[in-house]
């Protein structure tokens, strides 16, 4: 592990960043290239979990807005995270990498449940545990399954890999003036209502005192961030 400042992280990946340029569904090419940036980190010594969002197919959230009832939509938007799952287990797998898609929603035949001690073993075997289907349950977001995942899973990090190279004042990509923070605080992240990650994900953080650290998903910015380069924007602390 000659390098790295962390054994184990959590990488949290947005539905979004799977579809590519396109507006819905999974793009292969991209969802190859994301792999190619987390095989980096995989052939370093990383330990390697991940949590994937769901928008690319359908958002519980803002369904329910629009009439549906919100108990079915997260559960429509948790069986969408399965399907990106799967599509990141097939591509790392083609890179040679080892991964078993756990998922909080039992479907046997598709992926094993997720069961705290088993995720463990396979990391400490150097398979990437891709956890799928949020937390099982609605009304929580992929954000809060990902910090809920990397404390059980005792990660050092969790690492959220995004199109943007750190967390902004302001959209960047709306806003040309837009200033990127490089070091915040779990409350400045609360009070500032910044969209890092949700508050309940925050708050877990917090309480358990591990960092977030939010970087490109491209450029090398995984890597960067585990060797503990200065990249992205890290919230860490009071």
């Amino acid at each position: 592990m000659s390098g790295l400042k962390y054994k184990r992280a959590l990488i949290k990946l947005s539905g979004e960043a799977l579809a590519g340029d396109k507006k819905f569904g999974i793009d292969p090419e991209t969802v190859s290239n994301i792999c190619r940036e987390i095989a980096e980190v995989l052939e370093m010594g990383l330990q390697v979990s991940l949590v994937i969002g769901g928008g690319n197919i359908f958002r519980g959230l803002s369904s329910s807005a629009k009439g549906m009832d919100r108990s079915s939509a997260d559960y429509m938007g948790m069986l969408a995270t399965v399907l990106n799952a799967v599509a990141v287990q097939d591509a790392l797998e083609k890179l040679g990498h080892a991964t078993r898609v756990l998922s909080a929603i039992t479907m046997q035949e598709v992926c094993e449940p997720y069961v705290r001690r088993r995720a463990e073993r396979h990391l400490e075997k150097g398979r990437v545990v891709i956890c799928a289907a949020g937390t099982g349950n609605p009304y929580f977001t992929t954000d809060t399954a990902a910090a809920l995942r990397g404390m059980e899973l005792k990660c050092d990090v969790i690492i959220k890999a995004t199109k943007v190279d750190g967390v902004y004042d302001k959209d960047p990509m709306q806003h040309d003036d837009a200033v990127m923070y490089r070091n915040l605080s779990y409350i400045d992240v609360l009070q500032k209502k910044l969209r890092v990650m949700d508050s309940t994900a925050i708050s877990l953080c917090m309480e358990n005192n591990v960092p977030i650290i939010v970087c490109n998903m491209y450029k090398g910015g995984i890597k960067r961030a585990v060797m503990g380069e200065d990249v992205g924007t890290i919230v860490q602390g009071g």
